[in-house]
C-alpha cells in the first residue's frame, strides 16, 4: 500500500516573489476533500561543498487562520514602518521592484 502522506496536493495557484538571495513562493493547494490551503515557502540558495543547494522553510496556512494571519502580518509590518522606521522611505523598494519587473519583461521578449 502506498503512503501519500507528506506529498504535495494539486497546486491551484502560485506566485513567486524574488527578494535578493531569497525567493518566496505563495502556493494555493487542494486537499483530497477539495478544501484549500496556502503554503508559504522561503527558498534560499546556499553554497555547500563547491555546489549550490537550496534551503527551504515552509509554512502551511489553513483557511480558518487566513484572517488572523493577515491581521497579524499587517500589524507587524505597520509597526515597523510607522513606529520603528517612520523616517525610512519604503517606496524605494517598490521602485526597485518595478524596474526589475520591466527588465524581466524585456528578457521574455528577446
Amino acid at each position: 500500500m502506498e503512503d501519500n502522506r507528506g506529498n504535495d496536493r494539486e497546486e491551484i495557484f502560485s506566485k513567486r516573489v524574488k527578494a535578493g538571495k531569497r525567493t518566496y513562493f505563495f502556493d494555493v493547494k487542494s486537499t483530497k476533500s477539495n478544501d484549500y490551503y496556502l503554503t508559504i515557502t522561503e527558498s534560499k540558495r546556499r553554497m555547500r561543498d563547491d555546489s549550490f543547494s537550496f534551503e527551504k522553510h515552509k509554512i502551511f496556512l489553513y483557511k480558518e487562520d487566513f484572517a488572523k494571519f493577515l491581521e497579524a502580518l499587517q500589524e507587524a509590518v505597520d509597526h515597523v514602518k510607522n513606529d520603528l522606521m517612520a523616517d525610512f522611505d519604503f517606496s524605494q523598494f517598490e521602485r526597485e521592484e518595478e524596474s526589475e519587473n520591466e527588465f524581466d519583461d524585456e528578457l521574455k521578449w528577446d
